[in-house]
């Protein structure tokens, strides 16, 4: 697969919290391929079985995004917004965006707005209208906007919207492509809400009841300008392989195997300990009676901005610990 190709498609298809289902069709058609069976169960999970006879994993990516929805339009033909998943005002204030039906707008905040303590509901999105009746027939209320900038390479490094956590989709599609021969009963899931509180990943690991859990998602980066160092992993140093982060503390000896693998195959990886945020590896570690869990992450500069930053190699690392993981022999 060609990583930029294909990551311009992922980031482009339109997939927030609730809306995921033109995201799930574009990831479908790419596993297709290389797995077995593909289902979705009633939250709208993308199920990816290749089938095995040995111990059940499950990988679980993301597909959702954070994004904005349509709570009023008012007289001026203004779309006010609240959020879907951690949007910081600040950081999207005259970003376009994009609504699934194809329109374009800005978003922007009145005049009077105090900047320094400026809330989502500030917030209003200019679809051009002139006044409430033009801007209703272009959007209604609880229809979802997206950021609408641009997907680049840039010295190594890839800049984008929604990296969390296209980026760990196309780790998972290009770990399959690559996949050895195994016994592994493998389970590939593309989840849907994680920004909106991991509801996805919940119902697919019961659904699933796998005996081995791994997230792979974003993770902090801890070289942004003023870190404060409340995230362990750095951009261009490899696999981030998860020890914990607030929604979860991973099986030990599973982090253990996952370094052990690193070394053995010649991946670049580094420990990661990330003092906010969480992943899916928190509901799957917690389903039925428990599953050994871990994570497999890409450490990402700016998250949940309109422009977020990883590194090439550290997706290549995070593709190739993956793709060792499944193929790895574990023990039932």
């Amino acid at each position: 697969m060609d990583m930029m190709k294909m990551l311009t498609e992922l980031v482009g298809a339109f997939g927030p919290s609730g809306c995921e289902k033109e995201i799930s069709q574009v990831i479908e058609r790419l596993a297709a391929p290389y797995v077995d069976e593909i289902s979705r169960d009633t939250m709208g999970n993308l199920i990816c079985h290749k089938k095995g006879s040995g111990p059940r994993v499950m990988f679980s990516a993301h597909m959702d995004s954070i994004g904005l929805v349509a709570t009023h339009i008012d007289d001026k033909g203004f779309v006010h917004v609240g959020a879907l998943g951690g949007v910081s005002p600040k950081e999207v204030l005259y970003t376009p965006v994009r609504l699934q039906n194809g329109v374009r707008g800005l978003v922007c905040a009145p005049e009077d707005a105090d900047m320094a303590k400026l809330k989502v509901s500030d917030l209003l999105v200019d679809v051009g209208a002139a006044d409430e009746a033009g801007a209703k027939k272009l959007v209604q209320v609880g229809d979802a906007a997206v950021y609408d900038t641009a997907t680049r390479a840039a010295a190594g490094r890839i800049i984008s919207p929604y990296l969390d956590d296209r980026i760990a989709c196309l780790v998972l599609l290009m770990a399959m492509e690559r996949l050895e021969e195994t016994d592994n009963d493998l389970y590939f899931v593309f989840s849907v809400q994680e920004e909106v509180g991991c509801r996805g990943a919940k119902t697919a690991a019961w659904a699933i009841d796998p005996d081995y859990g791994i997230a792979v998602d974003v993770t902090g980066a801890d070289d942004e300008p003023g870190s404060k160092h409340m995230a362990s992993s750095l951009c261009g140093k490899g696999a981030a392989v998860k020890v914990m982060d607030r929604s979860v503390i991973c099986t030990p000896a599973l982090v253990e195997k996952l370094m052990a693998l690193a070394e053995e195959k010649g991946i670049p990886a580094q420990r990661d300990v990330l003092q906010f945020g969480g992943t899916d590896a928190g509901p799957i570690q917690a389903t039925r009676a428990g599953v050994y869990a871990g994570g497999i992450s890409i450490p990402c500069r700016y998250t949940h901005t309109p422009t977020e930053l990883v590194d090439q190699g550290d997706v290549s690392a995070c593709v190739e610990l993956v793709a060792a993981f499944a193929a790895s022999k574990l023990k039932d």
